[in-house]
């Protein structure tokens, strides 16, 4: 789905829909008050948002996963596979799955970790506790079904909470409020234009405060001062086209779809013809390109990211008690 342009700043259509929104933030707050969530065998780290889609967990988690394993850490990833057709739990083969069956994220995660998907997150994180030391949840900070022994909370600096308005009227799947009392900090991707680090109900909670930056990939160097027509389906494609700028491109078309788009042989025979007429590199973004068959790939070229943390220790002493040996 796209989100609303009032779910960032709010506005009449917004007020109209408060009351629903009041009703869905009630309803999360009673299911996660009456829950008993079951705690697993090994720790779990939980990387979640606030709002709905394109904060940045999923790069997140692979950063946090990423540091666990060169601890001697064994990690296993667990996602919900959204977007993809499998209830699970199953353990995602990149050879076997496509995105259609498990979801993108998923297959994503899978380049670096064994991962799972699951509805049913307590038999996820069973399958998965059998061969590792910490599973990561890439979303779950609503699903009270698991006991959390670090929960991570990811949030885009330049969009913050949007309108602070729970989803029908703004982005939030929580009052904030209610999701800070959860988690044990706070991620600032890229530069805080949205005031996330002075908000007060941050500043109330006194939780850490970390902050990172959305390194290109090696990929950069190549598309560095050409032309490119860039298109993704992603929560915030805008982010991807500032990316591809900040690097140097020159966008002279850029297409953006809704997040988790499902793309048709029309839509990439349609792009592909865009470059050709513009005499333009074609770009996406790998969450974007796994959901590509390698026919469709082909001639497409896929700008990867990496996180810059700003405090790297910090983030150290944040992942301490999940390492081998912690209490």
């Amino acid at each position: 789905m796209r989100a609303p342009k009032f779910w960032r700043r709010g506005g009449a259509a917004s007020a109209l829909l408060a009351p629903a929104g009041w009703l869905y933030g009630l309803a999360t707050r009673l299911r996660i008050a009456a829950a008993r969530p079951w705690r697993a065998p090994v720790k779990v780290l939980c990387v979640g948002n606030l709002v709905a889609g394109g904060a940045g967990k999923t790069p997140v988690a692979l950063s946090l996963g990423a540091r666990l394993k060169k601890r001697d850490v064994k990690i296993h990833f667990l996602g919900c596979g959204y977007g993809g057709e499998t209830a699970g739990p199953l353990r995602v083969d990149a050879k076997v799955h496509d995105a259609a069956m498990v979801g993108d994220e998923a297959l994503l995660l899978a380049r670096h970790a064994p991962t799972w998907i699951a509805r049913d997150r307590i038999a996820g994180v069973r399958a998965a506790a059998a061969d590792a030391d910490v599973v990561i949840l890439d979303d779950g900070l609503q699903d009270p079904s698991v006991a959390k022994d670090l929960s991570v909370l990811v949030v885009d600096g330049g969009y913050g909470f949007g309108s602070r308005r729970v989803i029908p009227a703004g982005p939030l799947r929580e009052p904030v409020e209610a999701g800070l009392s959860r988690v044990h900090a706070v991620v600032v991707i890229g530069a805080d234009e949205a005031g996330v680090v002075g908000d007060a109900a941050v500043r109330a909670r006194g939780l850490p405060i970390l902050k990172a930056t959305v390194a290109p990939g090696p990929e950069a160097a190549r598309l560095k001062g050409q032309p490119v027509v860039a298109f993704a389906g992603i929560g915030r494609p805008e982010k991807f086209i500032a990316t591809l700028e900040s690097i140097g491109c020159k966008v002279v078309s850029a297409h953006t779809f809704a997040d988790h788009y499902r793309f048709a042989d029309g839509d990439i025979q349609r792009l592909k013809s865009d470059a050709r007429e513009r005499k333009a590199r074609l770009v996406t973004t790998e969450k974007d390109a796994v959901r590509l068959s390698a026919a469709a790939r082909d001639g497409i070229e896929v700008l990867t990211i990496t996180l810059a943390w700003s405090d790297e220790a910090a983030l150290d002493r944040l992942l301490t008690p999940l390492q081998k040996g912690a209490a």
